[in-house]
């Protein structure tokens, strides 16, 4: 009986031993306490191996802390950010472009960088990409990859028309636009009034001198500049210089006109050119690019992509690092060359535009990357972060395409649109 009792006594003894080692793995691992979820836009499969080496660099540099990499569709991301969000699921460090992250920072939803980072954290950025994702004061993203508009054009349908170089200007594009249906039947550009589009028009009103709203958020554009700028566009519809399809077409439908060697000029990315050679290679042939058309401000556009933190994550110092380590200017500059796209950093961009000038521009696309980069120091988000901008342009694009179907007059469309914002 004593050895069945000494065995019992062994075994709940064992049996002890290991449920406490179990308990004191538990506390000194907490479940995925160290695994950081990092949610980017559509970047697979043409980027895995980018991300792979990413992430295999900055987790030996950091031991212990792993990083799970989730790609989401475009379409999808922000049902799916806003859901978890709300469910207090969201991922530990996330891409998103400022606009619609600011909608979201205006419900505490980021974390605040200002408390995160040091002062020489955020100087290694251009200020004024920096201020793309500042609301009230509060840096809620942190800056990585960065766009520009250039215009690409097609030099044979510009000589057609007797024009010898792109416009420079909006008050420049109208003459070219005219020029152009007169002597070649077809037209200059393509721009879209879509109110859940494209905010290229939107962006044009800053351009011309507009301001959108006022410091308490009211509407600041029924103003002698809103209704010329409102006229700019109403003209040249009514003057049959742009395609009708911009009241129901999208930016999409730009670049298959240009493709199709019925538009001069495309608004777009550098990167397009590389669409262009695919799709349309005997266009490909005959384009440039120039700088992006501007108004009187001299202001050109900027489109920002950022990493943001969310607020409730249990691991802000780990997702900072990460976010930092992603967006330094060495491996900005890396993911700018692989994607096509600029960099944020002050080092990464000279360093870029240094790179560009030693290929000599010899063909388009890197003709197109260095007017992109060189942009830059003009460039700025030009419709700053605020909540509910999509029904800012809604009221705009709905009103200008009242006033271009002559529904309304241009004066009563702008203070119609003024009217619809401050009363939402």
């Amino acid at each position: 009986m004593s050895k069945i009792v000494r065995l019992r006594n062994v075994c709940l003894w064992a049996l002890l031993g290991l449920l406490l080692s179990w308990l004191l793995s538990c506390q000194s691992n907490p479940s995925s306490s160290q695994e950081i979820e990092f949610w980017t836009m559509q970047l697979q499969p043409q980027f895995t191996q980018y991300f792979n080496e990413l992430i295999a660099t900055f987790e030996k540099e950091n031991q212990g802390v792993k990083v799970r990499w989730v790609d989401v569709p475009w379409e999808a991301m922000e049902n799916k950010i806003l859901s978890a969000v709300s469910a207090k699921t969201a991922p530990d460090v996330v891409n998103l472009n400022p606009n619609f992250a600011s909608q979201l920072a205006t419900q505490d939803a980021w974390l605040d960088l200002n408390k995160q980072l040091t002062t020489e954290n955020k100087q290694q950025y251009l200020p004024k990409i920096w201020q793309a994702s500042t609301i009230n004061n509060i840096s809620f993203g942190i800056p990585w990859y960065l766009t520009t508009r250039v215009t690409i054009y097609n030099k044979d349908l510009l000589a057609k028309a007797g024009i010898s170089e792109p416009p420079k200007t909006y008050e420049e594009l109208a003459k070219v636009a005219a020029q152009v249906k007169e002597k070649t039947g077809k037209y200059a550009f393509f721009i879209t009034f879509v109110p859940g589009d494209s905010a290229e028009v939107l962006e044009s009103l800053v351009q011309m001198g507009v301001k959108l709203v006022d410091e308490k958020g009211k509407a600041a554009f029924d103003t002698p500049e809103g209704v010329a700028a409102f006229k700019y566009w109403v003209d040249l519809y009514q003057k049959e210089l742009l395609p009708p399809e911009v009241l129901t077409q999208g930016h999409r439908y730009a670049a298959e006109l240009y493709q199709a060697g019925e538009t001069a000029l495309l608004a777009s990315g550098a990167e397009s050119f590389q669409t262009i050679e695919n799709n349309a290679p005997n266009i490909a042939q005959v384009s440039a690019a120039s700088p992006q058309i501007s108004g009187k401000t001299g202001k050109k556009n900027v489109a920002v992509m950022n990493l943001t933190i969310p607020r409730d994550t249990d691991k802000p110092e780990q997702a900072v690092k990460f976010a930092l380590f992603v967006t330094n200017s060495a491996n900005q500059l890396a993911f700018a060359k692989a994607a096509n796209v600029l960099p944020s950093t002050e080092e990464a961009v000279k360093e870029y535009i240094k790179e560009l000038d030693k290929g000599g521009n010899a063909i388009p696309i890197e003709q197109a990357r260095r007017v992109s980069a060189t942009q830059l120091k003009d460039a700025e988000i030009l419709v700053p972060a605020m909540k509910n901008l999509n029904q800012l342009q809604k009221a705009i694009y709905e009103n200008l395409q009242a006033a271009m179907l002559k529904e309304k007059t241009v004066e009563q469309a702008v203070k119609d649109a003024a009217q619809a914002w401050n009363s939402r």
